[in-house]
C-alpha cells in the first residue's frame, strides 16, 4: 500500500484566536506547507492556486459558510477532488451524518486539543489515504 504523505494543507476558520493556535499546533507536521484563510471566499480562492491535499473547513463563518464553501469546491472541477474536513462545534449526530453526506471524510469537533491537533490531522490524512485505494 502506497500512502501519499500530506505536503499541503489549508486551514480556515473565521476565529482570529482558532487561527493563532491553529499556526502553532500544526507547525509541528514537519514538511507540511500550511495556508491559512479566514473565510470561506478566500478560501475557495486560495484552493485554486495553493492546490492542497487537504483542507480543514470551519462549518460556522459569516457571509459563506462551511458547508456552502464545501458545495463551491465540489462545483470546481480542478479542486473538487480535495479532500475535506470539518472542523466545528456543531456535533449532534444528525449534524456529523449530514456532513458526511455532503461530503466531507471527518469531522474535528471544537474545542479541539492543542497537543494532539496534528497528530489528528495526519491519522485522517492516512486513514482517507487507505480507503481511497
Amino acid at each position: 500500500m502506497n500512502i501519499k504523505p500530506l505536503t499541503k494543507l489549508l486551514f480556515v476558520d473565521d476565529d482570529e484566536d482558532i487561527l493563532v493556535i491553529a499556526k502553532y499546533c500544526l507547525q509541528e507536521l514537519k514538511g507540511v506547507e500550511v495556508k491559512y484563510e479566514s473565510s470561506g471566499k478566500a478560501a475557495i480562492q486560495e484552493t485554486l492556486q495553493f492546490q492542497p491535499d487537504l483542507i480543514l473547513l470551519d462549518v460556522m463563518m459569516p457571509g459563506m459558510d462551511g458547508l456552502a464553501t464545501l458545495h463551491a469546491i465540489q462545483q470546481l472541477q480542478t479542486i473538487a477532488h480535495i479532500p475535506v474536513v470539518f472542523f466545528t462545534a456543531k456535533v449532534q449526530k444528525e449534524e456529523i451524518t449530514s456532513y458526511h453526506q455532503a461530503g466531507v471524510i471527518d469531522v474535528i469537533v471544537k474545542p479541539f486539543d492543542p497537543l494532539t491537533l496534528g497528530k489528528r490531522v495526519l491519522g485522517i490524512w492516512e486513514k482517507y489515504q487507505k480507503e481511497s485505494q
